[in-house]
């Protein structure tokens, strides 16, 4: 249970950063998607950029002028603390340097971490988007491989949830129309692995999504989908196999782990 609720709670916290990725802005991807609400950059192919949305400012670097790219985006919440339109409460400063406009095929953003919390959890690691998506299909494809490195998610208690994971996520609605927030949805595929510290018990797991993830723009959690989790090293046969299940997709936090045939309600991050 352990390891199905911290591998669950990584997911949910580190999907957030794609989001975040691509809405950061039009310069760098599409504006208003995750923290940022609708804004954009007032000069975005000028000079370098502060601008101040919400309680957080966003200081835009061109690090080789005169080209656009690559770009370097700072979001800094400050140290009192953010509260945000999806209930979490965010510190310090998010880190990311695009190669391109995160909305075409083979561009990256790489983003990482300065003393930044959500909530009461400390963030930190890499988290690597590309844009894999289909240049020569003539169907409309939009697709990201992300992938978190020697992630690590920190409580006050001391516990804490080390995670790396390489997942997948392909658009599956909205693809033709231009409101990229309100209507997208994406199919989440792939893998993780991970340790969790919970007092004197340490464990590490195997993940592997089972049954797609889905994962739409105007819920803050996933709403569908399940992810079998294994203790390191159990045989294939072992019946202390967890299951988390993510609903039938509505959205809202609820979720079940079922270990050895044993359904457990749980409510997510």
């Amino acid at each position: 249970m352990a390891s199905s609720e911290s591998d669950g709670e990584a997911e949910m916290i580190f999907s957030g950063f794609l989001d975040d990725a691509i809405g950061a802005s039009d310069e760098v991807g599409m504006a208003g998607i995750g923290v940022f609400g609708v804004s954009s950059l007032t000069n975005p192919f000028g000079n370098d950029v502060q601008r101040v949305t919400s309680c957080f400012v966003v200081t835009t670097t061109h690090l080789n002028p005169p080209n656009i790219f690559p770009i370097k985006v700072v979001v800094d919440f400050g140290t009192a603390g953010c509260l945000g339109n999806d209930g979490h409460t965010r510190r310090g400063k998010i880190i990311t340097e695009y190669t391109g406009r995160l909305i075409f095929a083979g561009s990256v953003a790489t983003t990482t971490f300065d003393g930044f919390y959500i909530d009461s959890i400390k963030v930190e690691g890499t988290h690597r988007v590309q844009n894999t998506s289909s240049t020569t299909n003539s169907t409309p494809n939009r697709q990201f491989t992300v992938d978190v490195i020697n992630g690590k998610l920190s409580k006050p208690s001391g516990n804490y949830t080390e995670w790396s994971s390489h997942k997948v996520i392909t658009q599956i609605e909205g693809l033709v129309t231009p409101d990229y927030a309100r209507d997208d949805a994406f199919r989440i595929e792939g893998t993780a692995h991970g340790r969790v510290r919970r007092n004197d018990l340490v464990v590490a797991w195997d993940a592997t999504v089972v049954e797609p993830l889905i994962k739409r723009f105007n819920c803050r959690w996933i709403t569908k989908g399940r992810i079998r989790t294994v203790r390191l090293n159990n045989s294939a046969s072992s019946p202390w196999v967890a299951v988390l299940d993510f609903g039938n997709g509505d959205c809202d936090n609820q979720a079940v782990i079922t270990i050895n045939g044993v359904p457990h309600q749980i409510t997510l991050h």
